[in-house]
């Protein structure tokens, strides 16, 4: 190509035209993905926080569920804005898209196991069958709830051992919290005699109820016989409690039923059995002839 012909009026302008042309074309692609991802991440933002805030007005829903949420939703939406701004650009999106599907489905299966703690920890966060500070028997695992989150939760055992539980153990499986209800039953067995007074007994365990003011007198504490077993006459003392004062209290009233039985003079006794033996007199005999020893015989003077 000649210099004249680069230098040419009509190239030029020809040159210049193609170059406001595709100048125009992409600058418009720009400026269109730009008010998208302005507009995908003002809507991301709007939407996470509506989220937040409507959420919160349910007692049962917890802050850090709410957190997870709302997260979710706002990178959801960027990650839709994010496939529209590349299709401005010519990408073919439809690969794109097929593409992030199996990579999360990969990446899904490779944490199948932490995905499923993370949904016990929303189901756990959502339902709250326990909260901080509850006392729980979990799948197991019986302490103290100290801390939760989506993929663990922490307790801390009667010895003050802490553990951590994952949410996938506990989230499926009987849950027992005993701290949920404000007060709590609890029976106290009593073993007596068959030769004590079972009346003095019942009314020694009666009065021990009446005079500790942590028993709340409704329900009404009661004493009664249970059973009749091989070596005792067994009672229970029942009464009801605060549940936090549960455990000191049953400790207190075990200590002082010994104390007032003892008072009463009546016995707690020790397992036992009778035992009848039975022996043919005849085959007695011939034991005994076999155990003796064959007499002596008697030693003369002169010797």
């Amino acid at each position: 190509m000649d210099v004249n012909d680069l230098l040419d009026p009509a190239a030029i302008e020809r040159a210049a035209a193609a170059l406001i042309a595709m100048g125009t074309a992409y600058g418009l692609r720009v400026i269109g993905a730009m008010l998208l991802l302005i507009a995908g991440w003002v809507a991301a933002s709007w939407i996470s926080r509506a989220i937040w805030s409507n959420l919160g007005r349910f007692k049962r829903v917890d802050d850090m569920l709410r957190g997870f949420v709302a997260s979710v939703a706002k990178y959801g939406i960027l990650a839709v804005t994010l496939i529209a701004v590349l299709g401005q650009f010519g990408v073919q999106t439809t690969s794109f898209v097929a593409v992030i599907g199996a990579a999360g489905l990969a990446i899904g299966l490779a944490l199948q196991g932490t995905l499923t703690n993370i949904a016990g920890g929303v189901m756990l966060l959502l339902f709250r069958p326990f909260k901080v500070g509850d006392f729980v028997d979990a799948g197991g695992n019986m302490g103290t709830v100290k801390h939760l989150t989506l993929f663990f939760t922490e307790l801390a055992n009667p010895e003050g051992v802490a553990m951590i539980v994952p949410n996938s153990e506990i989230w499926g499986k009987r849950i027992t919290n005993f701290s949920v209800n404000p007060v709590r039953r609890f029976d106290i067995p009593v073993g007596i005699s068959y030769a004590d007074d079972v009346d003095a007994a019942i009314a020694a365990l009666k009065a021990v109820l009446a005079a500790e003011p942590r028993v709340l007198p409704e329900p009404a504490p009661d004493v009664f016989v249970e059973s009749l077993a091989d070596s005792s006459v067994n009672l229970v003392a029942r009464c009801w409690a605060k549940s936090s004062e549960w455990w000191p209290l049953k400790s207190h009233l075990i200590k002082t039923i010994k104390a007032a039985l003892d008072a009463a003079g009546i016995s707690i006794p020790f397992p036992q059995r009778d035992m009848n033996l039975r022996i043919d007199a005849e085959a007695l005999r011939a034991l005994l002839d076999a155990r003796t020893p064959p007499a002596e015989p008697p030693v003369s003077p002169g010797r």
